[in-house]
């Protein structure tokens, strides 16, 4: 069976949707037509009832007393003619029992408009069509209640003829505009499918292995970015060809890196028994020890206060390394809303105040105005790890140094002291989980070397960072958080729903 060709399908389907649109406009055009006309003819005929009804009703009222019955029976032929001549169009009458009195075509035969008569009597206007002619019977009014019925034969003769001539013109221009569409469509279809049957021999080619060199066509409509996309197809496997020696190399490389990775969390697994065995075997001596000297008081007095710090430890790392592991394995969700970095900052001074007393170190804050979306909980976490570390690793009647700004839409915290300065080696190692710098400071501190790693993954997720600063003595952190960029017509509870 031979194929047809889609030069054709693309020139039927213009030209059948050109005659549908063509047709759907003619109808609605005609409809237009035969709604206008029957206005014309209602607004007229009524227009001729009223003329009619005040034409006999002033003369029942000027003439002397009779009955309007006997009234229209004596005067309903000269009423006829009078009104036939001013409308131009037949006129008869009829009394309230429906019969004729009087007829401006006194040969013509009866009409047989009983049905409608009917209708008419009782008050109504009603219509009958008999070919191109139409029957309008009204009522006729007397001063005091119906006295007959109007009937005006229209011709509706030349609203028929306008509507068939509008009607054949709709005929005669669909079929032009369906033979000149199909030619036209046809010779500018015939264009496109000579590009489709090269895009078909190019993809015939890549299918043999014969890669394209260039693209199979040059033009700036969709066509020629099927082509692009043929050409770049034709590149892409190729490329891919080539490459399967390379992927099998980087599969090589992912084994080393997943073996690599399983190291580290040996590591790791190794590292948390270590650090738990630690307090924990610290906690069991002391206990040993209570048991051994029941007796001595100072001796339990000392083994509570080390117990508690040792069990302290332990739910401090345990919470660390929870939160860790939430952070490597879950999608990173936080409740983001405005956080005001000046207010929160001397919050957070003045609820570590008193540790800080208790160590003898002294807070000094220099604050600016900044505003960093967030979650406001993180970075509390985040500024509380850091200044906890300070108050810990300082040195008696140290200080310690708050502040912040905001530079090329980023909000800059540093937070300093003048404790040990971290050795030059260990700089690179602070933000690894359990790395601790001063191992002996770290058992007195009760330091697990998490919090660090901590704050770098939750800095990180905010989308920030966190570096080490070089300092001469003491000990400098830098964090950095994109800004919140508020718009003037925007409020910052619109900003936060």
């Amino acid at each position: 069976m031979t194929a047809i060709s889609i030069k054709i399908k693309f020139s039927l389907f213009l030209a059948i949707l050109l005659l549908l649109t063509v047709l759907v406009l003619s109808i609605f055009v005609l409809k237009g037509i035969a709604d206008q006309q029957q206005q014309k003819m209602e607004k007229e005929l009524l227009q001729q009832t009223r003329i009619a009804n005040l034409s006999i009703k002033q003369a029942y009222l000027t003439s002397p007393p009779i009955e309007a019955q006997p009234f229209l029976r004596n005067r309903g032929q000269q009423f006829a003619m009078d009104l036939a001549v001013y409308a131009g169009m037949h006129v008869v009458l009829y009394d309230s029992t429906g019969k004729k009195v009087g007829d401006s075509v006194p040969i013509s035969s009866s009409y047989a408009v009983e049905d409608a008569l009917s209708i008419a009597l009782q008050g109504k206007i009603a219509y009958q069509r008999e070919g191109q002619l139409l029957y309008y019977l009204a009522p006729l009014q007397g001063p005091n209640e119906q006295m007959g019925v109007i009937l005006f034969q229209y011709s509706q003769a030349e609203d028929i003829k306008f509507y068939h001539t509008i009607a054949g013109l709709f005929i005669l221009t669909g079929g032009a505009v369906l033979a000149a569409s199909f030619i036209l469509g046809y010779l500018y279809f015939r264009r496109a499918t000579s590009a489709i049957i090269k895009l078909n021999q190019a993809a015939e080619h890549i299918r043999r292995g014969q890669f394209l060199l260039s693209h199979p066509l040059k033009r700036r409509d969709e066509l020629g970015q099927l082509s692009q996309g043929i050409f770049y197809m034709s590149t892409e496997i190729q490329n891919s060809m080539t490459a399967m020696i390379a992927e099998e190399n980087k599969l090589r490389q992912a084994v080393v890196k997943l073996q690599k990775l399983e190291q580290q969390q040996k590591q790791f697994i190794g590292n948390i028994s270590h650090e738990f065995k630690t307090p924990l075997t610290s906690i069991k001596a002391y206990v040993e020890l209570m048991e051994m000297y029941r007796d001595d008081e100072a001796l339990h007095s000392d083994a509570i206060q080390h117990i508690s710090l040792e069990t302290e430890r332990l739910i401090d790392m345990v919470e660390k390394i929870l939160r860790l592991a939430a952070l490597e394995k879950y999608e990173f969700e936080h409740q983001a809303e405005l956080v005001d970095i000046q207010e929160l900052l001397l919050g957070l001074i003045d609820r570590m105040k008193a540790k800080a007393e208790r160590f003898d170190v002294v807070m000094i804050s220099h604050l600016e105005e900044a505003v960093i979306w967030a979650d406001r909980e993180n970075v509390v976490h985040i500024i509380i790890n850091l200044l906890d570390n300070a108050i810990k690793y300082n040195m008696p009647g140290g200080q310690i140094m708050i502040s912040n700004h905001e530079t090329e839409n980023k909000v800059i915290i540093e937070i300093s002291n003048t404790g040990t300065r971290i050795p030059e080696e260990a700089r690179d190692k602070i933000f690894e989980p359990f790395f601790t710098a001063n191992t002996d400071r770290s058992r007195q501190t009760g330091g697990t070397g998490l919090g660090l790693a901590l704050v770098k993954q939750l800095v990180e997720k905010h989308g920030g960072s966190i570096e080490l600063m070089n300092s001469e003595a003491g000990t400098a952190f830098s964090l950095s958080f994109p800004s919140y960029q508020s718009r003037n017509d925007i409020s910052k509870k619109e900003v936060l729903r």
